[in-house]
Parts: C-alpha cells; structure tokens; sequence
C-alpha cells in the first residue's frame, strides 16, 4: 500500500480559501471610494471557512463575488471597474462580479 506524502508547500484547499477571501476583502478596502464590504441583500454574500468567515467577498470556483458600500462621489460604474482591477490579479482568471449595495456619504460604510 503506497501513500503519497504531504507537500508542505502546498496549503489545504479551505486555508488556500481563507488566505484568497482575506487577501481579496484587504484589496476592496484599499479602494478609496469603497467605504466597507456588505453581506448583500439575503446576508449570503460571504466565504464561509471553518471557524470563521469572510463576509462581502464570495470566493466560487468560476467567479469571486464582491459586494461593496460605496462612498459618495464616483459614479458607481466606475467604482465597480476600481474594484475589479484591484484585485484582478487575484482573481485567478475567474470573473469578477461586484455589486454596490449601498452608497454612503461618509465613512459609515458596513460590515453587515
């Protein structure tokens, strides 16, 4: 009976999972006009880990989900584009796909 050895270099699935979403909500809310992330309309948009959570930012096979507060000021479209080409370089080549759930006129943003 042959076993294959564990790579340490190699992180499980579920912490590789945990390190993306992380990586990918601190990149969001690096955005300037991006006051905080949002859970979306049914509280679903979120990468549920073992013991924790990433809320705003759903990590999928073929697509990242991002739902975002946006501050006041930049007309959203552009937001949204600010958004993707933040973290476009950890997308991985999947899609992403960002909804403003809320603007807001000052720092106030959510993390519902």
């Amino acid at each position: 009976m042959s076993t294959v050895p564990e790579r340490a270099d190699v992180a499980p699935e579920g912490e590789e999972r945990e390190v993306s979403a992380r990586r990918l909500a601190d990149r969001v809310l690096s955005c300037p006009d991006v006051a905080g992330l949002s859970r979306g309309p049914f509280g679903v948009v979120a990468t549920y880990l073992p013991g924790g959570q990433v809320p705003g930012v759903a990590v999928r096979d073929d697509a990242i989900e991002v739902d975002v507060v946006a501050r006041y000021g930049r007309p959203l479209p552009e937001v949204a584009d600010l958004v993707r080409d933040a973290i476009g370089g950890l997308a991985g080549g999947r899609r992403v796909d960002v909804t403003i759930a809320d603007v807001v006129t000052d720092d106030s943003g959510r993390n519902d």
